[in-house]
């Protein structure tokens, strides 16, 4: 089959792999119908060089038909058009039956110190080959699989895999009271569904990003935008009487743009030899903390940071004595698909499309196309938002 696989930093090719097969009871063969990259596979791409092979097949971001079950699978069978989530669980053990999916302790990456397994996304989780290709390999599909309807189109279901849940979960951790205020920091698809989410749930939401188009596809939604600088932080604090909004979303994470020393750091983390550039990210802070330390300053006394963004450096300097200060509560981590399955199914099948997934995509291209396609997300030329490659498409 024809797969994207990583070769080394900054580059991506589009490579002949072997078929995925049945290796489990549990297992299922989904041929993917609509495969998305995440502002996480970018990661891979640059900074997280260290963890990965060359060959390894990206992509976590995924959705198609079912095609093969294993003997185990009771649940879906061949033909079902399904979603797949990005973290692989087992729904039966400790952690999974307390909706933490993306800690699953059958599936937990043990030997590197880390929760449950992703598809797509390095040796740190499991170098489990992912979703963009023409087929994948599904581990606990009764399970892990979300059964879908066949008549809407792929793109109102396709985000159900990560970046809704993804943005949901850090809206929920969020704990805006009721009719208050939400800043969502980062307008990339996260920032984009968090603001959303925070307008549908009768929240006044403000967001700031440096990049035109995301603003004004925000502000279609009834987003406040601002730019990035001073100028958007004094004005969120003005309209919230000088206190700062309840809860601040932090969607931007470990991204370098608009930081020549982090993204410095990145590139020599990201070049280094392996096992040297494993050891930098374990013990160097690495990460562009302007987002974090905004959301610290703009945030109430007493309100919510929620990290949505992801963070690679484990020596990264905090402001503690603010933090503690300002009394500020923190919540973050890797997103628990399926908890949010039943609250976003029937929002994404609504006529009414009140979270806006259809106005989301900027470009669709082939699967055949995704070296371009992660150089112009990469990039954010041509007013790329989200891309989505279709594997049908030649």
């Amino acid at each position: 089959m024809r797969a994207v696989t990583w070769q080394k930093p900054g580059d991506v090719s589009v490579e002949d792999v072997p078929d995925p097969v049945l290796q489990a009871p549990g297992d299922a063969i989904v041929r993917i119908t609509s495969t998305a990259i995440c502002g996480s596979d970018l990661h891979l791409y640059e900074v997280l060089g260290p963890y990965m092979t060359a060959g390894d097949v990206l992509g976590h971001e995924a959705m198609g038909i079912v095609e093969q079950v294993g003997p185990g699978v009771t649940r879906v069978r061949p033909g079902d058009r399904v979603v797949v989530p990005f973290n692989i669980s087992c729904g039966e053990c400790w952690m999974c039956t307390r909706g933490l999916q993306s800690q699953c302790e059958t599936t937990q990456v043990t030997d590197q110190g880390m929760g449950a397994a992703l598809f797509g996304f390095s040796k740190l989780y499991g170098q489990v080959p992912g979703g963009q290709a023409e087929y994948l390999r599904v581990p606990h599909a009764d399970y892990g699989l979300i059964t879908v309807g066949a008549d809407l189109p792929d793109e109102r279901y396709l985000f159900l895999s990560d970046i809704l849940p993804t943005a949901w979960q850090g809206v929920m951790y969020a704990d805006v009271p009721e009719g208050g205020t939400l800043a969502v920091l980062g307008l990339g698809p996260v920032g984009q569904f968090a603001a959303r989410i925070g307008v549908h749930r009768g929240y006044r939401v403000f967001a700031i990003d440096p990049v035109p188009e995301r603003r004004a596809m925000a502000a279609r939604h009834g987003v406040e935008v601002f730019d990035e600088g001073p100028e958007g932080i004094e004005a969120i604090k003005e309209a919230t009487a000088g206190r700062g909004p309840d809860a601040v979303v932090d969607a931007v994470g470990m991204e370098a743009h608009g930081s020549p020393i982090a993204r410095t750091a990145h590139q020599i983390v990201g070049h280094l030899p392996k096992a040297a550039g494993r050891k930098a990210m374990e013990t160097v802070g690495v990460d562009r903390l302007a987002a974090l330390h905004t959301s610290i300053e703009l945030v109430r006394r007493g309100g919510t940071v929620s990290l949505s963004g992801v963070y690679g450096g484990t020596a990264s300097p905090m402001p503690l004595l603010t933090m503690f200060d300002k009394q500020i509560q923190f919540r973050m981590g890797q997103c628990n698909v399926r908890s949010w399955t039943e609250d976003l199914l029937p929002l994404v099948e609504d006529a009414a499309d009140p979270l806006g997934v259809t106005d989301l995509v900027t470009h669709r291209l082939p699967l055949e196309e995704a070296s371009a396609a992660y150089a112009l997300f990469q990039k954010k030329h041509d007013g790329c938002i989200k891309v989505v490659l279709e594997p049908s498409r030649r």
